[in-house]
């Protein structure tokens, strides 16, 4: 079977309802119902595919993720972003990003960021006299920078998948999530100005510092998590676990907030979403196996060669296959396909595996604000009563943004490469 038809296959099967994972292994034995006496081996690789010490990283950020929403502490990152920001062109607007690069330190995830900051973040731009459609937008859009500023879930994944260290990962996507987020500011200033949305007064020093008092320990996260890993004190697995009792400290002890229901709801949660990931995972582990079975790797190499030698095109070429997936699978779901097909003509074209899993992490980001399979813009959807179609519309400035940041990483190699050198 012919890589176009394995992935026309594929996208067909979503299309039509059937969950990821079962869709990734679906088309995988198809392609191999010739080759029966491989079949065993479905079983070995799934296995392999989840036993990674780097992906027990992953229930515990999703795990931290659902215990800073539950704590009060999300409450808190918001006061204080509304202190230091809220008065410029697009207030709450602004709120919404800085809100969103604070959190992002400490989930990893963008569809938790969307549902718990999100549900705070629409009602109270909604109740300033701002369209809800434009509250709904920037919180989607916005969300996207969680899995960019380390840590993060996508990261780990690509990082357990080609062998990079996760910890220079983290530090490839610093950069680039800062630029999302500035990116992201000016869209909404330019946005607020024309619409003349309403801007707040300025809080005044007493405000800024009251507010800064209550969200200092939960801003301390982020620098335990990176700070720890690039002190070698934790690996970035062992950093997740941190992130979860420094969670639970946080939750329980300080601010009181967290009850045995709602450790139960969280641990729940945790464990279907941990469940849902690590699914995908196994599925798309002997898709893997099963392509390079196939050899369809060296065969696209040869054909995309054949076409142009040139990195830049090829680059350019890998980068429009990402954004297509996008719109149709999972972030993750892409990272795992991709991998291995386009490693080795990244390796080809000379370029670092650390900056191009960055441009993979971004080109992710915006499938999720893409329709028709954009998760951050169901997530949103679904607690703002704004219908996705009038999401997709309006989230397009914010896509251009992250689009513009990706290109510049792509061709910028210092974007994401300068910050690893701290760690040699």
């Amino acid at each position: 079977m012919t890589p176009a038809l394995i992935f026309i296959g594929l996208v067909a099967m979503i299309l039509m309802g059937v969950p990821i994972a079962v869709s990734v292994g679906g088309i995988s034995l198809f392609v191999m119902h010739e080759n029966i006496s491989a079949l065993p081996l479905m079983a070995q690789r799934m296995y392999s595919s989840t036993t990674g010490f780097t992906l027990l990283a992953i229930p515990f950020f999703i795990l931290a993720g659902n215990l800073m929403n539950t704590g009060g502490i999300t409450d808190k990152i918001f006061r204080f972003a509304k202190a230091t920001v809220g008065h410029y062109w697009g207030g709450l607007g602004q709120v919404n990003i800085v809100s969103s690069v604070i959190f992002s330190g400490m989930s990893g995830a963008a569809v938790a960021d969307a549902a718990g900051l999100g549900k705070i973040e629409i009602k109270a731009m909604v109740d300033d006299g701002y369209d809800s459609r434009f509250a709904s937008a920037i919180t989607a859009a916005s969300s996207t920078i969680g899995p960019v500023i380390p840590p993060s879930i996508p990261f780990v994944v690509y990082g357990s998948l080609t062998g990079v260290s996760v910890g220079k990962l983290f530090l490839a996507g610093m950069v680039p999530g800062v630029l999302m987020a500035i990116a992201m500011a000016v869209a909404v200033n330019v946005i607020s100005r024309r619409r003349n949305y309403p801007r707040r007064p300025e809080a005044s020093n007493s405000e800024v510092w009251e507010s800064f008092k209550e969200a200092l320990l939960p801003l301390l996260t982020p620098i335990i998590i990176v700070g720890g890993i690039l002190g070698g004190m934790f690996t970035p697995t062992e950093a997740a676990v941190v992130a979860c009792l420094y969670a639970i400290f946080l939750s329980s002890v300080v601010y009181r907030a967290l009850t045995l229901s709602n450790m139960m709801y969280i641990l729940k949660d945790t464990l279907i979403c941990t469940v849902k990931v690590m699914f995908i995972i196994a599925a798309a582990g002997f898709f893997s196996w099963v392509l390079i079975f196939q050899q369809i790797p060296q065969n696209l190499i040869s054909g995309l060669v054949n076409v142009t030698d040139s990195p830049a095109i090829l680059l350019l070429i890998m980068i429009g296959v990402l954004l297509v997936l996008g719109m149709f699978l999972e972030g993750i779901a892409v990272i795992l396909i991709c991998v291995p097909i386009f490693m080795p003509l990244v390796q080809m074209i000379g370029m670092d595996p650390i900056q191009f899993g960055v441009i993979m992490i971004l080109a992710s980001m915006i499938g999720l604000l893409s329709p028709p399979v954009g998760m951050c813009l169901y997530a949103v959807a679904a607690i703002s009563n704004v219908t996705v179609t009038a999401l997709s519309k309006e989230v397009l400035p914010y896509i251009l943004g992250i689009l513009l940041v990706l290109f510049a990483v792509a061709f910028i190699p210092a974007l994401s490469l300068t910050a690893t050198y701290l760690i040699g």
